[in-house]
């Protein structure tokens, strides 16, 4: 079979599994409007609705290490299948929680979809780099990758249109009927656009599992690789990886980081300079457009300098624009958390390739466990919530000052690496 034969056999799995990243950015982003959403649904305190990125980082957390186990005996169509079902449950679980109207069902069917979503994640990376010629891969998966933050702006752009009403309790809803039908409908905002995920990614579900797919994207894993270890000898070698260590923990911090800025962006505006949360939700679209443009000038900034040194300049960047959001507010402060958005851009890839780099045979299990240290979005987040009802939500944003200050420490020390880095 020649090149053009073997890309053209491919084209429709390819489309399938590229549209994934799209589905995971809408997912991840939508967070962010149900955080103001259901503060002011449940009348809830700022570390109550950091909840919701609690709930579903646990959920990639708990799944992450599972979901490459799974992939190493069933293969990876097997696991985007089983992945796109555990997304669409969770995102059905909006209508029984939303007719029951607890805050609690939904955290869990976001747990639920998080649990899909780490399915999704471990393994339509490596997916996309078999469905095709290896000397395009690299090329493939650059392509799939530049879809995730247009489902970023999706998901925000759905959650602003359809959810955020811009709407509050007013003084003249003094009766109590007044004030459970306006909570109430607070609530049920979220409930169509979630049912129609839902169905939609059942359907992408049927799609894939009824795609002839090349056999390497189907068979154990274990098979098509000579240099299997077993689990436990696996993590066993990467826990005596000291760099890799670091950049467990760099990757930490990073999503802490990135997950606390963009989920307290709107309550920022709405504290500092007054504005409704519908209004405030269009500084998070910019914050993910200038995501989208850092992530193109980064990539071509790190095919020609080493990729750890432009991580610690933009992690230096970072720390100068969130002290100055901690501590200036206002107008100003919003403004330089949104620019934030550019320099976190590459920073994920960035530490996950230098992490894993020369890792040989337990790349494989590494990229489970800088996965799983994502789980920095939901303990980063809560304690960012703590602080401002302690205080006030600006004083919260040092905890990403503290953040961008480890990235910036592992720039430095890491190895010098020139390769172009794919995009998150």
């Amino acid at each position: 079979m020649n090149h053009n034969q073997h890309e053209a056999v491919a084209r429709w799995p390819l489309f399938l599994i590229t549209a994934l990243f799209f589905f995971w950015g809408i997912a991840n982003n939508l967070n962010d409007i149900l955080i103001p959403q259901f503060k002011k649904a449940f009348t809830l305190t700022d570390f109550e609705s950091g909840f919701v990125q609690s709930f579903f980082y646990v959920g990639y957390f708990s799944f992450a290490l599972p979901a490459g186990f799974f992939i190493r005996k069933y293969g990876y169509k097997a696991a985007v299948v089983l992945g796109l079902g555990l997304f669409a449950a969770g995102a059905l679980m909006f209508y029984p929680a939303s007719q029951a109207a607890q805050y609690q069902w939904f955290l869990g069917a976001l747990f639920v979809i998080a649990s899909g979503l780490a399915f999704l994640e471990t393994s339509a990376n490596p997916l996309i780099t078999a469905l095709g010629s290896p000397d395009r891969a690299a090329y493939r998966l650059n392509l799939a990758q530049s879809f995730n933050p247009l489902g970023s702006l999706t998901g925000v752009f759905i959650g602003r249109t359809f959810i955020l009403s811009g709407r509050q309790l007013s003084p003249d809803m003094v009766d109590a009927a007044s004030q459970h039908a306006f909570y109430l409908n607070e609530t049920r905002a979220v409930q169509a656009p979630y049912l129609f995920i839902g169905l939609f990614m059942l359907a992408w579900a049927v799609l894939v599992a009824f795609t002839r797919f090349p056999a390497q994207a189907s068979r154990d894993s274990a098979q098509q690789d000579a240099s299997h270890l077993n689990a436990k000898q696996a993590l066993t070698d990467l826990f005596k990886q000291k760099h890799f260590l670091h950049g467990v923990l760099a990757q930490f911090f990073y999503v802490g980081a990135q997950v606390g800025i963009w989920s307290y962006t709107i309550r920022y505006a709405q504290a500092e300079i007054g504005l409704t949360d519908k209004a405030a939700a269009i500084y998070v679209l910019i914050s993910l457009g200038l995501f989208w443009i850092g992530r193109v000038t980064g990539t071509m900034l790190i095919s020609k300098l080493p990729a750890s040194r432009v991580l610690a300049a933009f992690a230096l960047c970072n720390i100068a624009l969130t002290t100055y959001a901690a501590s200036a507010g206002g107008q100003g402060g919003l403004y330089a958390l949104v620019a934030a958005s550019f320099f976190m851009s590459i920073m994920f890839p960035t530490i996950f390739a230098v992490a894993i780099e020369d890792l040989g045979p337990l790349a494989k299990t590494g990229s489970s466990l800088l996965v799983m240290s994502i789980i920095g979005g939901a303990i980063l987040t809560a304690i960012m919530g703590k602080i401002s009802d302690l205080s006030h939500i600006r004083t919260a944003i040092f905890v990403p000052v503290l953040c961008f200050v480890v990235i910036a420490w592992y720039g430095w020390s890491s190895p010098r690496v020139r390769s172009m880095l794919t995009a998150r």
